[in-house]
C-alpha cells in the first residue's frame, strides 16, 4: 500500500537498513556474487532472490557447494566486498533526510558488519551514526528481529514507537517481527514488498516537519 501524499508519520526513533535503503550497492554486490557463482558452478539465478538483506556469511553458508572450505569462501568474498566500492551511491533523498534528523533519533541496522558498513557509507558520502547496529553485533541476522530490537534499545525507544525503513523481504520481515512500523522502499526489490506493507518510492518522498520530546514528525510529499 503506497503511502499517499500528506500522510503524517510520528516516531520516537527511526531505524534504517543500509543497502538499498540509504545506499545503492546492488551492482557491486551482484557482480561479485555472479563471478563467485560462475567459479563454483552455482546457478546465480537461484542465489539472487535470496542474496539481498541478509548477512554475507549466512548467504555463503547457504550456497557454498560441498567440498569447499566455507570459512575460506566467506573470507574471500568479504575481502572483495571491502575493496570494490566503485559505483556505490546514496539512494535518492537519503542525504537530505538524514541531515534533517536529530542524531539521537536515528541509526542504521544493517546485515553488513561494522567495517564493511563504514566502507560503503563512506563511499556513498553518508554519515556513520554512533549507535549503528551491524551484522557482527547480533547472533542472528535478518529476517530475525534481533538487529531491530537492538537498534530500538540503543535509541531508548520501544519497538512499537519505532519506524523501520527497508527494501528487501528479509529486512521487512525482521522489522515487522520486532513490532515496529515498517515503511518499505521500492528502490530495487519492489516485487518483494508483501501485500499490506506500506511503501514509498524512495527517501525523497519524506520531509521532516519537526522533532521534540514527542518524537520525530514526517510528512509524505511524493
Amino acid at each position: 500500500m503506497r503511502l499517499t501524499v500528506g500522510t503524517e508519520l510520528l516516531a520516537q526513533a527511526l531505524l534504517f537498513d543500509m543497502d538499498g535503503t540509504l545506499i545503492d550497492s546492488r551492482v557491486n554486490v551482484e557482480r561479485i556474487w555472479k563471478e563467485w557463482c560462475d567459479a563454483h558452478k552455482v546457478d546465480f539465478s537461484q542465489v539472487l532472490p535470496h542474496l539481498h538483506g541478509v548477512r554475507l556469511a549466512d548467504s555463503v553458508r547457504r550456497f557454498t557447494p560441498p567440498g569447499y572450505d566455507v570459512e575460506q569462501e566467506i573470507a574471500t568474498l568479504y575481502r572483495l566486498e571491502l575493496v570494490h566500492t566503485d559505483g556505490i551511491v546514496p539512494i535518492n533523498g537519503a542525504k537530505d533526510l538524514l541531515a534533517a534528523l536529530p542524531s539521537e533519533r536515528w541509526t542504521i541496522v544493517t546485515s553488513a558488519d561494522q567495517e564493511l558498513a563504514r566502507v560503503r557509507l563512506d563511499a556513498a558520502g553518508i554519515p556513520v551514526p554512533p549507535r549503528m547496529v551491524g551484522g557482527d553485533d547480533v547472533t542472528r541476522g535478518k529476517p530475525d528481529p534481533q538487529g531491530y530490537l537492538e537498534g530500538a534499545r540503543r535509541l531508548n525507544s520501544q519497538p512499537a514507537q519505532t519506524l523501520v525503513f527497508e527494501d528487501a523481504a528479509a529486512g521487512i520481515a525482521a522489522g515487522r517481527a520486532a513490532g515496529a512500523r515498517v515503511i518499505a522502499l521500492a528502490t530495487g526489490h519492489a516485487g518483494e514488498i508483501p501485500e499490506g506493507v506500506e511503501w514509498i518510492p524512495d527517501l525523497s518522498a519524506l520531509q521532516v516537519t519537526g522533532h521534540d520530546a514527542g518524537g520525530v514528525r514526517l510528512r509524505v510529499v511524493a
